[in-house]
């Protein structure tokens, strides 16, 4: 499984030749890009979206330029998310749409971003909020021509605050059992320590809300390490070492300070 460590800090990029996650509202404030060490993806930002505005304000061709340019200037970009739409209960609060609104949006988005740019590397989105409403959400890509199992990586949404239960370990299985190789977004380590081994790939900035809940390191003078590369690093270290051996007893909780 691919872990990318997810960032607020865009620069790192340039600084971390480990797997990174970054969201596109953190790099479009910036005029010039570092150059990737590395391999990353992008989060589209759709939950900031929905959340405040009830709606996409970025139009799909200013996504596409804002990708290409990511793609040609950052380089080592594995993939880009579309312009999803989340199925939490919260957001269809907000759009006043349904699930299955909400997934009609997403394949348009994956439709049109591919067909517009299919040069850049945008993947399938699975949204819903049930077992049964991903299972839809598959039948309704295929219903386009998408073939998931296809695919080389397919994004699980609207999973990330409720991944360390047995409710979402399930649905990620049974997804996983038909042959599509699932990304994780915001999957924290007690999420993965339940379904890493069937996982293509995770982000997690989870390690950021932990450090703000904790004295700094030793050494370091900042307030707190929500920011810290070596925070970070060490707690990716440790969510390396708990994945690669799902067998070992769970970890203490005083290591990550609520960021599991």
């Amino acid at each position: 499984m691919i872990f990318y460590l997810g960032t607020h800090m865009e620069h790192w990029l340039g600084l971390l030749d480990v797997p990174i996650f970054v969201s596109r509202r953190r790099l479009t404030r910036r005029k010039t890009f570092p150059r990737a060490l590395g391999r990353w993806a992008l989060d589209s930002g759709g939950f900031t979206e929905i959340s405040q505005f009830g709606e996409w304000q970025v139009t799909p061709a200013d996504y596409i330029t804002e990708v290409r340019r990511f793609r040609d200037e950052v380089g080592g970009m594995d993939w880009a998310s579309p312009q999803d739409w989340m199925c939490e209960p919260m957001m269809l609060e907000k759009t006043g749409l349904t699930v299955a609104d909400h997934q009609r949006l997403t394949i348009d988005s994956y439709l049109e971003l591919r067909a517009a740019a299919p040069d850049l590397p945008f993947i399938p989105v699975l949204q819903g909020w049930e077992l049964g409403d991903y299972l839809s959400h598959i039948e309704a890509y295929d219903d386009a021509g998408v073939d998931l199992s296809s695919e080389p990586v397919v994004g699980l949404g609207s999973v990330c605050r409720r991944q360390n239960t047995n409710e979402a370990a399930h649905i990620v299985r049974a997804i996983a059992a038909k042959g599509i190789k699932l990304h994780g977004f915001g999957f924290k380590l007690d999420g993965l320590r339940k379904i890493a081994d069937v996982l293509a790939s995770a982000d997690s900035l989870a390690w950021s809300y932990g450090a703000r809940r904790q004295e700094p390191l030793d050494g370091c003078t900042h307030k707190s390490c929500a920011n810290c590369m070596k925070y970070a690093m060490q707690w990716r270290g440790k969510v390396m070492s708990a994945i690669e051996s799902p067998k070992q007893p769970a970890l203490p909780g005083q290591w990550y300070g609520g960021a599991a």
